[in-house]
């Protein structure tokens, strides 16, 4: 006589066993900012999106006069236009008869330095601020850029963060640089590569207004 297995009493599939419990993450958020910071970038966003973004195009003293009070160190010779998107202007400085041209985004999370005669072209992105992709949390954290004199960054190009760009560099149109880039040379593709040296010059005893 041929039995058959009662369904209820049939093996049922291994249950997974019960996960160990994991290491214990503090989950809260912790912001990266003290409260003063966090009111000077309220009063600085509101400045930005108003006064700033008004100014008349050739305003550059206005501009570097707001920039001072906001704790940024700004040649007097240096010149910023209206439509540069800025944030945490006291960690910027600004060389002489360097230009930052229209629609330029100096994300300056950490310190961004520009030094003398430097030309930093329309929609270039300098990103001073990243996240610790080695922890859990992404932490927010702030490596520097510096920008040494007579470089130039060609429009819609990217700066990494904790990038220095050497002295006379040059990163061409929508390069992105995400090492350092040796002095007097020039640097193009994503990410940027080395493609030929550039002669050394004098400093031009004027600059153009030019980006």
């Amino acid at each position: 006589m041929t039995t058959h297995a009662d369904p209820a009493s049939a093996s049922a599939p291994d249950t997974p066993a019960e996960a160990s419990p994991a290491a214990t993450v503090d989950d809260r958020h912790i912001s990266p900012w003290t409260t003063r910071q966090k009111i000077g970038r309220v009063l600085w966003w509101f400045v930005q999106a108003t006064v700033w973004r008004w100014s008349w195009h050739s305003s550059y003293g206005y501009r570097r006069w707001v920039l001072r009070r906001f704790g940024a160190t700004v040649d007097p010779a240096a010149r910023i236009r209206p439509s540069v998107r800025i944030e945490c202007p006291w960690n910027i400085t600004l060389g002489a008869n360097s230009v930052v041209g229209d629609f330029a985004n100096l994300y300056a999370l950490g310190r961004i330095t520009i030094g003398d005669r430097v030309t930093v072209s329309q929609h270039v992105h300098l990103c001073a601020g990243t996240h610790d992709y080695t922890k859990p949390d992404f932490p927010l954290i702030k490596p520097p850029i510096t920008i040494e004199n007579d470089a130039w960054i060609a429009a819609d190009a990217f700066v990494g963060p904790g990038v220095k760009i050497g002295k006379g560099a040059i990163l061409g149109a929508r390069g992105c640089a995400f090492k350092d880039m040796d002095s007097w040379s020039i640097y193009g593709g994503n990410p940027a590569k080395r493609l030929a040296s550039r002669p050394a010059s004098p400093a031009p005893e004027e600059d153009s207004d030019h980006v």
